[in-house]
């Protein structure tokens, strides 16, 4: 019953309609013609630090979540960014005030994790907890599988870089404002998020819109 709540809660909010499946929420179809070009983009890209409240209005959503991962190219699942040997080791998180979710690509949909608003984990800074949406970006060491602690590591880390520009970019484009940061205290945040031994946090991305 709670979970059946927490569902019509967001679908309240964010306008999501549900998949096949009841506990996936289909995202609306990415807009390819919106925001600016490239090098206009290029030009804004920047860190900020203060963000309004101002929920993001779920096409927005599902935009940025396709630029930061999504897949660009059906046939064969491939996706907006690069990786290492096509691992595809980086899990995207949502944090909101609405809980925490799972972005998942294939699908383009979001996984409700739980019901909790988390966003104050997030980071040591005090904006995190009004900002409106934290992207968490997870790396899955399993799917790496063989290869040394050092190398996961370090391709983890590089994938991460090339979403989160896309991240930023996005941003730039659409007017938003973020940052992507590593101060976090790991530790407590996995345990809220429930995240098995095999997954590192490796940084985190606070989006929203610039406070007036």
């Amino acid at each position: 019953m709670l979970k059946k709540i927490f569902i019509a809660v967001v679908i309240l909010s964010f306008g999501f309609s549900l998949c096949a499946a009841a506990d996936l929420m289909k995202l609306p179809a990415p807009q390819l013609d919106s925001g600016k070009n490239l090098m206009r983009a290029l030009k804004d890209r920047k860190s900020d630090r203060a963000f309004s409240p101002k929920q993001l209005p779920v096409n927005v959503l599902s935009n940025m979540l396709w630029a930061a991962c999504g897949i660009n190219r059906p046939k064969d699942g491939k996706r907006t960014v690069p990786s290492a040997m096509n691992r595809q080791s980086i899990d995207v998180y949502v944090a909101t005030a609405n809980g925490l979710f799972l972005y998942e690509p294939k699908g383009h949909v979001l996984k409700p994790i739980i019901n909790q608003d988390i966003r104050a984990l997030t980071g040591k800074q005090s904006f995190v907890a009004e900002a409106p949406v934290t992207l968490i970006y997870v790396a899955d060491f399993k799917k790496l599988g063989s290869i040394t602690d050092e190398e996961k590591i370090f391709y983890s880390a590089a994938d991460t870089g090339f979403i989160g520009e896309n991240v930023y970019l996005f941003c730039a484009s659409e007017g938003l404002a973020t940052v992507v940061r590593g101060s976090i205290d790991r530790e407590s945040l996995a345990k809220a998020m429930k995240l098995t031994d095999n997954q590192k946090i490796i940084l985190a991305q606070t989006v929203g819109y610039p406070k007036e």
